[in-house]
């Protein structure tokens, strides 16, 4: 079953059960082919998504390894039959089958997806294909935008414009502040998630004057007279919802996972480097700072993050299956050169398609062999030591941070 020469590496690495501490809501059924399947592997949009990005890597090996897990004749292999063959299948059974082939006992969904999130389950839903109950990540900025909608909604009681603004601040924190209180007491939410790298970049303010807060307030409550919509694209507003969450969080210790890197052309991309975080991290030393997505291309930065703050934690998904092969190797490597093992958190970024767990899991676990079985030969660890740094990014570290108090199912790939 696993490969002869590191066995012992090999099974923690191919059979040990692993927390999904990032990943988001499988579409449902009858909206199963609504959005491009492309969006598998890649982050791209339009014409660069449906006829660019097949010619990537990351395409060539996710159409291998999805046509051997449905069954394909060698010639048949090809983009085009993969997703004619998983449009033959019946859904329940295609998700049955990604997602006990992943080996993920437990998923934390961030089930916060702007525009699509009618499209998609509940996050409760995916406790039928995981062996423990699925928890919530708590998207900031979503419900930053319903307590503005309700309150743009509601009657307030003077007129809004730059003479009220610090008044209708005050209502707008109070609010807020009640609002994400409710979140951490709940005890099916394990943490928070920030996308201000996709509104403003990760240059988040550790402190900011009220005028400038309650003129960015004055703004988007502009915005919103004239569109019908509040997208928080504001900073000073954004930056100081986000040190009301963080000062929260600290209290009720809950994790606050941050975008980082990787991401759709929505980002900034010289603004979504973690290294922008610095003094935001050090501003907030009682809260737990989780940089996503390995930082990439950021990751050296991300490392060093986690490598010198005790409250920083390093997530290495969505690089399986968005890189080509050597590409996961290189970041995973860079991510070791500093990060304390016991830090590093291990997550699909799963999304919409139930593949996308699947091929985060079997691409993840082949490079952390591969990785690790490097370091074992060249005698810079014991396998026994590869094996447990192995366990501990599958699964123990995740369990650790958020609180999950589980006990990893041995047997949960046979």
């Amino acid at each position: 079953m696993f490969p002869a020469y590191y066995r012992q590496l090999a099974s923690a690495a191919f059979a040990y059960p692993a927390i999904d501490n990032h990943a988001h809501p499988l579409l449902t059924e009858k909206h199963r082919d609504a959005l491009p399947f492309e969006g598998l592997y890649s982050e791209a949009a339009g014409e660069a998504l449906v006829d660019d990005s097949i010619h990537t890597l990351a395409c060539y090996r996710s159409t291998f390894q999805l046509a051997k897990l449905f069954g394909l004749k060698k010639g048949e292999d090809n983009w085009k039959a993969v997703k004619e063959k998983r449009a033959s299948l019946d859904y329940a059974q295609l998700c049955k089958m990604c997602m006990q082939l992943s080996g993920i006992q437990c998923i934390l969904i961030d089930d916060g997806l702007s525009g699509d999130r009618d499209l998609a389950e509940g996050y409760k839903w995916h406790d039928q294909y995981t062996f423990s109950p699925t928890r919530r990540i708590v998207r900031i900025e979503v419900e930053a935008q319903n307590i503005l909608l309700y309150l743009s909604r509601c009657f307030i009681p003077f007129e809004v414009d730059s003479s009220t603004a610090s008044n209708l601040l005050r209502v707008v924190t109070v609010n807020f502040e009640e609002r994400i209180v409710t979140c951490a007491n709940d005890d099916d939410v394990v943490g928070f998630k920030s996308i201000a790298c996709y509104r403003t970049g990760l240059d988040i303010a550790p402190s900011e004057a009220d005028e400038d807060v309650e003129k960015s307030l004055l703004e988007a409550w502009t915005d919103y007279d004239a569109t019908g919509e509040f997208r928080l694209k504001h900073k000073a507003l954004n930056d100081y919802l986000l040190r009301i969450v963080l000062r929260i969080a600290g209290q009720y210790k809950k994790p606050v996972q941050f975008h980082t890197g990787l991401g759709d052309n929505d980002i900034t991309l010289t603004k979504s480097s973690p290294a922008h975080m610095q003094p935001l991290i050090k501003a907030f030393p009682d809260t737990t700072f989780v940089l996503l997505h390995s930082g990439y291309p950021y990751s050296r930065e991300a490392g060093y993050l986690t490598a010198v703050y005790q409250n920083v934690y390093l997530d290495f998904g969505e690089i399986f299956p968005c890189l080509s092969a050597d590409g996961q190797r290189a970041v995973v490597k860079q991510v070791l050169e500093l990060s304390p093992t016991n830090k590093l958190l291990w997550s699909t970024d799963g999304r919409w398609w139930p593949e996308s767990f699947y091929l985060a899991s079997i691409q993840s676990r082949q490079v952390l062999y591969d990785v690790f079985a490097d370091c074992i030969r060249r005698e810079e660890l014991t396998e026994s030591e590869a094996a447990a740094i192995v366990e501990k990014m599958l699964f123990h570290n995740s369990n650790r941070l958020y609180g999950l108090g589980l006990t990893p199912k041995l047997d949960i790939i046979m």
